[in-house]
């Protein structure tokens, strides 16, 4: 068994930060999204997004717009950064267990590297997949099947922690099971798709031995 970690909205509470960037800089390049707009569009790959929302925009252009935004939300939600309630025992116990664990997320490298290095976690993570080492985001499941790869855990046997709708796709088109962390989105948005075993609001009512 292994244990996969979704990032942002899953492991730290930030997707409000996101969607508030996403709103920022779109409108500074003429789109004027609401705040439900962006958290139903922005998902999954930066460049891919920006791509999807401006047809013809060249890759280069794709990246600077996104390194811009990225670098907006590290400033800003440095001070919140934390983990969920209930994540840091968690991480410990799965640890203890000895239990592989690993990431899986569409943020760029320097997200990831913000999350792991600031809060010193990254000695749990055996395998760490970020958006620059996939050539497609989710709801295609190859961040998934990279990480269980690099665990050497076959897939249905990896247990997906995940925040959206379209994570909780991406688990399924991977074969794999998923527990929603429900910072984002209700619990009502997940019906209907079976990789999903239960919704919970953090951490505090998950054990390791209860998911073995």
């Amino acid at each position: 068994m292994a244990f996969i970690f979704d990032m942002d909205g899953t492991m730290v509470d930030n997707m409000m930060t996101h969607h508030r960037g996403w709103q920022m800089t779109l409108a500074k390049y003429g789109l004027d999204f609401t705040l439900e707009e962006v958290k139903a569009t922005c998902h999954g790959k930066n460049v891919e997004i920006i791509e999807r929302l401006f047809p013809g925009m060249s890759r280069e252009e794709s990246e600077r717009i996104s390194a811009e935004k990225e670098a907006w939300y590290r400033s800003i939600f440095l001070p919140e950064l934390k983990l969920l309630p209930g994540l840091p025992e968690f991480l410990e116990a799965a640890h203890t267990a000895g239990i592989p664990m690993g990431i899986g997320t569409a943020a760029p490298k320097e997200n990831v590297d913000f999350v792991l290095d600031q809060l010193r976690i990254r000695h749990y993570f055996r395998a760490v997949v970020h958006a620059e080492d996939v050539a497609k985001g989710k709801p295609e499941p190859e961040v998934f099947f990279k990480v269980a790869d690099q665990l050497g855990v076959p897939y249905a046997q990896c247990l997906v922690f995940e925040d959206s709708p379209t994570g909780a796709k991406t688990a399924l088109n991977a074969g794999m099971k998923a527990i929603i962390l429900t910072t984002t989105h209700h619990p009502e948005e997940f019906d209907g798709i079976p990789s999903v075993l239960r919704c919970v609001s953090d951490f505090r009512r998950l054990t390791v031995d209860g998911l073995r």
